[in-house]
């Protein structure tokens, strides 16, 4: 939780009533998300431990933002993104190195 906040840039808020209703169910939602994609949960301290961390924090930050339902009409899909979604899903299942 802790490397989450601070990717969110949320730290110094963490005691916040709203960060702590909002962060969890965003984090499960995010996670959610990433299985319904075909990427499932891969094992700690791994490179591909370290991608999936990421992809979910970019999904909370990215809910967060947007928890007011405010989408500018020129956003696009982040492609950086996908790339990350994508080269988890081509991991699945490949057994770490080591």
């Amino acid at each position: 939780m802790a490397s989450l906040l601070a990717y969110c840039k949320l730290t110094e808020l963490a005691d916040d009533p709203e960060v702590q209703a909002l962060i969890p169910g965003m984090y499960a939602a995010a996670v959610g998300y990433l299985e319904d994609a075909g990427v499932s949960p891969p094992e700690e301290a791994t490179p591909r431990a370290a991608r999936y961390d990421l992809a979910v924090n970019y999904l909370v930050l990215d809910a967060w933002d947007h928890r007011d339902m405010v989408v500018p009409a020129a956003q696009t899909d982040n492609p950086a993104f996908q790339r990350l979604v994508n080269q988890l899903k081509r991991t699945e299942g490949v057994a770490p190195i080591g």
